[in-house]
């Protein structure tokens, strides 16, 4: 497969480059994999597409104020995002500067705080901050938004670029789907007789790497840290034993439930995880999805379209370009049900 088939034209205008008012006032593109169905509406209707003892499954994550700026000793600015947490003092980060910092070097972040460079590690750089990193995060960092939103990040969007739901800090990207329910909804869908359960994958920011092969097969993906509990794998084979389905919230529960299945069962799972799920490959776990519409040639399109077929995925963003849909972080989002006979693009 070539990652070229997976490339659809997008305006401009058609990027979100602002949260709506509401988080349930975005549009919903409900795409029915088996028949490739479409229906569009409002994301409200999502109950309309739950059923009583459905499992909803949401990533809790916890998106940090990942971006500082700052400058080296010497003097030349520099940018720092954040890309991994490692313990109470030291971080994997991505430093953009005219020179790259060498080891032994001082780091001074705009308002107030150091670091030191310790080591490079490929393309990452080790830090370690002289006093305890999230607190500080909390104190001078900035909002890690999507390159594709070319805008400073505001005070808004500390609330806006977070799930009501997160939990559990370090992702630098947000889970993107759960930007969309509001308590009040998750309060609708449990009254509806629908079980939720949560696990937790810090998004970094490889999710936003561009594919650079042209075979799909010759991708490596980046790894991300997950948990699955016990209680989420014994929530799934309650709803099993019900007759319910498993409905993920974004990708990056998808990713989770699947990599702690790739046996072909689920069974409670800690630590880094490469999945690259593209068509061809099969789900063990989840039987509906509720995302946002992603990049051109992602590797997240090419989990949507190995989950509702190519054919009915590429269908289905033609129709939302072609409707004005919102794309991307702060856009619109689709409820998926899952195509058994997925296929991938013709050879």
């Amino acid at each position: 497969m070539r990652v070229a088939d997976f490339h659809f034209d997008l305006p401009e205008s058609l990027i979100a480059r602002h949260p709506l008012a509401e988080r349930r006032a975005s549009r919903l593109l409900q795409l029915d994999g088996p028949s490739g169905e479409l229906r569009h509406g409002q994301f409200t209707d999502v109950l309309e597409q739950l059923r009583p003892g459905d499992l909803m499954v949401f990533n809790n994550t916890r998106v940090i104020p990942a971006r500082l700026f700052g400058q080296k000793a010497s003097g030349g600015k520099l940018e720092v995002l954040v890309e991994r947490v490692l313990d109470q003092y030291r971080v994997l980060a991505h430093v953009r500067s005219s020179k790259s910092p060498k080891p032994g070097s001082q780091i001074l972040i705009d308002g107030g705080g150091e670091a030191e460079m310790v080591a490079r590690h490929d393309a990452l750089f080790e830090l370690r901050f002289a006093e305890p990193v999230l607190p500080l995060l909390e104190r001078v960092g900035h909002m890690p938004l999507p390159p594709y939103i070319d805008r400073p990040d505001d005070e808004a969007d500390r609330e806006r670029y977070q799930t009501v739901y997160a939990q559990k800090a370090g992702a630098v990207a947000a889970p993107t789907a759960g930007l969309h329910f509001d308590d009040e909804l998750l309060a609708a869908i449990r009254g509806k007789g629908v079980e939720t359960a949560f696990v937790t994958l810090h998004v970094g920011a490889g999710t936003f790497q561009p594919v650079r092969v042209e075979r799909i097969e010759d991708h490596h993906m980046h790894s991300e840290w997950l948990e699955v509990g016990q209680d989420v794998v014994d929530a799934v084979a309650a709803c099993r034993a019900r007759g319910g389905r498993v409905v993920a919230v974004g990708t990056t529960s998808v990713r989770s439930l699947e990599t702690a299945a790739r046996d072909g069962e689920l069974k409670p799972f800690s630590g880094d995880t490469d999945i690259f799920i593209y068509p061809g490959r099969p789900f063990h776990v989840v039987d509906a999805l509720v995302t946002n519409f992603h990049l051109p040639e992602s590797t997240l399109l090419m989990l949507v379209s190995a989950f509702a077929g190519y054919a009915e995925t590429m269908a289905a963003y033609r129709e939302a370009v072609a409707q004005g849909y919102r794309f991307f972080s702060y856009g619109d989002a689709m409820f998926i049900t899952r195509n058994p006979a997925a296929r991938g693009p013709e050879v």
